[in-house]
């Protein structure tokens, strides 16, 4: 007697090798911190707890070519996120969230690099999907199911269950998950890409309907905390020091601290910016951290103009273009400067020709402003030399005091210089990116040199300051080990990489004569108050959460949008307080002493900032979800 054979749920399969699958990708792609055995575990869960719940769903389709219909496009459609965060991780070291789902229009300007992203075995991503589908078309009288209505609700129970269980043991791993979210890194390994994604678009119905219902009376305590902490009332010595002058404003594309002052087989990697740092008429900041998030060169422009944090999902500039803020070319423009952007791209890339409109900028000069040709650009477009040589020309047409921002493109990922403009070698290591990131910078440190020079012939340079700035980071956290290798260290430690999101800040006041190193922690919110103060105009009514960086009484601390935070003696990341200057964390140095009293107060030491932290970026949200600005008049004040 042959004995009938009988095959597992097609569904069941599904589960299993999509789960697999999504664990690997979790694992072994994604750069994922696994601090304890507890979170081990719910990463291997996860995967197999989302597969089921949405795969299940297929025995309540009766006839069978639905079944297989929904399991085939369910198996492709999760496939292909996955494949979109993991491309968008090599990039960013992060998860894509709804917001940038809108954010296409940029995508045409990608080009490049979007295809140093793709690796030929992604393909292998989909070898579970291929097998579903053969087996769903050959095999779908043997491997679909028909249950009664108790066996649907059973399976239907169970998946619910399961899902239960991953955020009881989630919330066991990191109470509090879900209201303080700030690290999207630790929803993934905590709830899955998947359910990630869910809350992620929950999150954002959430915050569209919080302008619906603002009304203004969020404001008082706002308006409390910032007059308690930020301290604006205070003059600095440098109040009006650069009153009336021109601001020329450099958005350095990239450039991260490490490459000041340091070398590559024994060359200077930026001979002009490391004499500026010994220039008499120079500041240099040497502590001065980017705070951008996933909008990147759009967030540090958000932040500069509006000395307001970026949002943690998606960008500012696509999300609330609309809004009404009091940034500083508007208040600039109150007082006499007229505003502009030079940037030679796209007008609509990061919706910019909108948000300028928000930000009271009076022209932008996009890319229909220059002269691009084949031999004067690469990659994202018009080369740094010929850009700031054709800029020279436009200023010296603007109406003065004039308020102008160069957003520069050579030294932007993935780093493309034809051979005729490198005058430093590539490094040698496994990450492409890190060797080919050190000509682009060197290019660029010729660019502003060229620049200023350019600048003293035009007759400009002595009636205006210039400020140049870094970005953001132009080194994610995925070139790690190349990194170690050019720092000479065992491993990037998470208190490295927050080191590494240093960024430079140089502000040239011409004839000045007093400039130096200033070593203060400092960041890109404190951009606008610095800038005004030495324009010498008041702005003791403003909303802003930064402070003059040459005042003395600072609130002490530059907060990321992540809830990290640096401050004189701690950096705090990932729910890790290290001593600042030695890098070691408090708990492991509390480990070592005896005195249990030092030791509760060590472990405390961050919660203070912390807790601030945690309130300032919630009233900033505020800020801009509620666009809480229409209901002020600072004209009136």
């Amino acid at each position: 007697m042959e004995l009938k054979r009988k095959k597992i749920p097609l569904f069941v399969l599904a589960t299993l090798l999509f789960g697999i699958k999504t664990y690997i990708v979790y694992r072994f792609m994604f750069s994922i911190e696994l601090d304890n055995i507890m979170q081990e575990v719910i990463l291997f869960i996860n995967p197999f707890v989302s597969a089921f719940l949405v795969f299940a769903l297929s025995v309540w389709f009766k006839k069978q070519t639905r079944q297989m219909k929904f399991l085939r496009y369910t198996a492709l459609v999760g496939t292909l996120i996955i494949y979109a965060n993991l491309v968008f991780y090599r990039s960013f070291t992060d998860f894509i969230t709804l917001p940038q789902l809108f954010q296409t229009s940029n995508a045409a300007d990608l080009g490049s690099s979007i295809l140093t992203l793709i690796k030929p075995f992604d393909i292998l991503l989909f070898v579970d999907v291929i097998i579903i589908w053969y087996l769903g078309k050959r095999r779908s009288e043997q491997m679909t199911v028909r249950y009664s209505k108790s066996g649907k609700v059973f399976a239907l129970a169970m998946s619910l269950v399961l899902l239960a269980g991953n955020f009881f043991l989630a919330e066991m791993e990191r109470p509090q998950l879900f209201t303080r979210a700030f690290d999207r890194e630790y929803l993934v390994k905590n709830i899955g890409l998947f359910n990630y994604h869910i809350y992620d678009l929950a999150t954002q119905a959430k915050a569209k309907t919080q302008r619906v219902f603002a009304d203004g009376n969020e404001l008082p305590e706002i308006q409390e905390y910032v007059d308690e902490n930020m301290k604006r009332n205070k003059k600095s010595e440098l109040f009006g020091v650069a009153k009336s002058k021109n601001v020329i404003f450099i958005n350095a594309e990239s450039i991260q601290s490490f490459v000041i002052n340091n070398k590559l087989n024994g060359e200077p990697i930026t001979p002009f910016l490391n004499r500026l740092t010994k220039d008499k008429d120079t500041f240099y900041f040497e502590n001065f951290y980017h705070q951008t998030e996933q909008g990147k060169t759009s967030d540090s422009e958000f932040i500069v103009e509006n000395s307001l944090y970026p949002l943690s999902r998606g960008a500012v500039f696509f999300t609330h273009a609309q809004n009404e803020f009091n940034a500083m070319p508007e208040i600039l423009g109150k007082n006499g400067y007229y505003t502009s952007v030079l940037h030679a791209n796209n007008r609509s890339f990061w919706n910019r020709d909108q948000m300028y409109q928000s930000l009271g900028i009076d022209h932008y000069y996009g890319e229909e402003s220059y002269e691009v040709t084949e031999e004067n650009s690469i990659g994202w477009g018009l080369k740094d030399k010929p850009f700031f040589e054709q800029s020279t020309k436009i200023l010296q047409k603007l109406q003065q005091p004039f308020y102008a921002k160069l957003i520069t493109l050579t030294n932007h990922f993935p780093f493309e210089l034809g051979e005729e403009d490198k005058s430093i070698e590539p490094y040698n290591s496994n990450s492409n990116t890190l060797n080919n990131y050190f000509p682009t910078v060197r290019y660029m440190d010729e660019a502003i040199e060229q620049f200023f020079n350019q600048l003293k012939n035009s007759g400009l340079y002595e009636n205006s300051i210039l400020v140049i700035m870094g970005d953001h980071n132009g080194i994610s956290a995925n070139h790690n080990r190349a990194m170690s290798q050019y720092l000479g260290k065992e491993e990037i430690t998470l208190y490295d990489h927050v080191q590494l999101q240093r960024v430079p800040l140089f502000i040239h006041i011409p004839g000045y004569g007093k400039g130096g190193v200033k070593s203060e922690v400092s960041g890109q919110i404190d951009v606008k108050p610095t800038l005004l103060n030495l324009l010498g105009i008041k702005n003791s009514d403003d909303i802003q959460f930064g402070n003059d960086l040459f005042s003395n009484n600072r609130k002490g601390f530059i907060a990321l949008r992540d809830g990290s935070f640096i401050s004189e003696d701690y950096i705090y990341t990932n729910s890790t307080c290290y001593d600042r200057k030695t890098g070691e964390p408090i708990a492991e140095e509390d480990n070592k002493n005896d005195n249990t009293g030092k030791e509760e107060n060590e472990k405390e030491a961050c919660d203070p900032i912390r807790e601030q932290v945690e309130k300032e970026l919630g009233y900033s949200d505020d800020l801009i979800y509620g666009d809480l600005f229409r209901f002020l008049d600072f004209d009136k004040k």
